[in-house]
């Protein structure tokens, strides 16, 4: 259960800023989307490869 207590004089606006920064970070959301059907691990594992070549390639253009 996420917890956010609001601070005396701190607007509604900034306190669910927090509360969405605190749901995101713990993955909830991520958790759920990728249970919503199965999916067989060596097709996990192509994903996750790929993803990580994508990102490696981006962090090297990043720096030429």
């Amino acid at each position: 259960m996420i917890i956010v207590n609001v601070k005396d004089n701190e607007s509604v606006d900034r306190a669910l800023k927090r509360f969405k920064k605190k749901f995101e970070r713990t993955g909830v959301l991520k958790e759920l989307r990728s249970r919503a059907y199965f999916e067989k691990p060596s097709i996990a594992k192509r994903k996750q490869k790929e993803r990580a070549v994508y990102k490696q390639q981006m962090f090297v253009d990043q720096n030429y």
